[in-house]
């Protein structure tokens, strides 16, 4: 998937927000200010940074290891680097929701039930 798809999939999200708060080349997507997916913009090919299950981690990192690998400048262990043209757009959007999923299943109770 190209930038553009990415974030498309990302803001179709419910509560979905996109912001640079990093620096200008960084868009970072959150649910209810909590981040999910970090885009860093002028890197080619495309790459996104997304939250995973550590166990999910690393089946992926095996499965795919030239397109998946520990998070670039992030918790080795909960976040993925991805580079999404080289990967099958299904996948690409099914890590997006998981790392949505996993963030959201931290929110506070009031916060889930405002996404229902």
């Amino acid at each position: 998937m190209h930038v553009e798809a990415l974030r498309e999939f990302c803001l179709q999200l419910p509560k979905t927000s996109e912001s640079f708060p990093f620096d200008e080349e960084t868009l970072v997507f959150k649910v209810f200010d909590k981040m999910f997916a970090l885009i860093p913009l002028e890197q080619h090919p495309a790459k996104i940074n997304l939250k995973c299950d550590p166990e999910r981690s690393v089946e992926l990192r095996e499965m795919y290891p030239d397109q998946i690998y520990p998070g670039y400048h992030m918790s080795k262990k909960h976040w993925n680097t991805m580079l999404t043209e080289q990967l099958p757009p299904a996948l690409a959007q099914e890590l997006i929701q998981h790392s949505y999923d996993l963030v959201v299943a931290k929110l506070p109770k009031y916060r889930r039930a405002e996404l229902k």
